[in-house]
C-alpha cells in the first residue's frame, strides 16, 4: 500500500504510518514532485518530476509525456513523443512543432531537475509518416525557437544526428553530455524534404544523469 502526504498534512501520526508501512521517514508530494526519504537521516533516495515542453510543441493529438526518476544517485529522464498533428519544415534543420509557432522546444534540461547528464539515447517507436522522417536532436540556449525556423538561428548545439529516416528498425542513437539549462529541439535532418503535418511517428529520448 502506498501512503503519500503533502507537507501541510504531515503530522506525528503520518510519520509513524510512513515508517511502519514503508520503512521511510516521509513520502512527500511537494510542488509537483514525489519525494521518498530514507529512514533515520532524512536522505532523499527517490523522487519523480516532469519536464514540460514549450507551448509550441502541442497540437491536436500530439503527445509529450515525461518522467524524471531519481533512485539513489542515478537520475533517468524519459521523454515520449507522438508527432501526430505537428509539422516539419521543408528545409534542413527546421524546428519541428505546431505550425509557425514559437516555443516549440521539447523541454529544458537543468541540473536541479535532471542532474548532470552523462549521456542518453534517441529511439523510434513508430515510423514518422507524412512529415519528415529524418529527425535530429539539438539543444539551444533560447526557449523561443519556432516551428519551421532554422535551429541554427539559435545558440545551438547538435546532440544527435540520425543520418537516416527513422523506423523502429533503426538502432537507437547514443549521445554524450548535454549542457545544463539548455532547451531541447527536434529538427529535420539532412534528408529533409517533407514540409507537412505528421500523421504518425513516435520518438523516445532517455537521459542518464546524477545529482550534484
Amino acid at each position: 500500500m502506498k501512503h503519500t502526504f503533502t507537507q501541510a498534512a504531515a503530522t506525528g501520526d503520518t510519520r509513524i504510518l510512513a515508517r511502519s508501512a514503508m520503512g521511510f521517514d516521509w513520502n512527500y508530494f511537494v510542488a509537483g514532485e514525489y519525494q521518498i526519504f530514507k529512514h533515520g537521516d532524512n536522505e532523499l533516495i527517490s523522487s519523480t518530476k516532469d519536464v514540460p515542453a514549450g507551448a509550441g510543441f502541442d497540437n491536436g493529438t500530439s503527445l509529450h509525456k515525461t518522467s524524471v526518476v531519481r533512485n539513489g544517485d542515478v537520475i533517468l529522464t524519459t521523454i515520449l513523443i507522438d508527432l501526430t498533428d505537428l509539422n516539419s519544415g521543408g528545409t534542413i534543420l527546421d524546428i519541428i512543432g505546431k505550425a509557425d509557432t514559437g516555443y516549440s522546444h521539447i523541454g529544458q534540461v537543468t541540473t536541479a531537475v535532471n542532474g548532470v547528464i552523462l549521456g542518453g539515447r534517441m529511439s523510434c517507436l513508430e515510423t514518422p509518416a507524412t512529415g519528415e522522417p529524418d529527425i535530429d536532436l539539438y539543444s539551444a540556449t533560447e526557449a523561443t525557437g519556432a516551428e519551421e525556423a532554422l535551429v541554427t538561428g539559435l545558440t545551438q548545439t547538435e546532440i544527435s544526428a540520425t543520418g537516416a529516416d527513422w523506423t523502429p528498425a533503426v538502432a537507437p542513437k547514443l549521445f554524450g553530455t548535454i549542457v545544463a539549462d539548455q532547451y531541447l529541439y527536434l529538427v529535420t535532418g539532412i534528408g529533409s524534404s517533407d514540409n507537412a503535418t505528421y500523421t504518425a511517428g513516435r520518438i523516445m529520448l532517455e537521459l542518464w544523469g546524477y545529482p550534484t
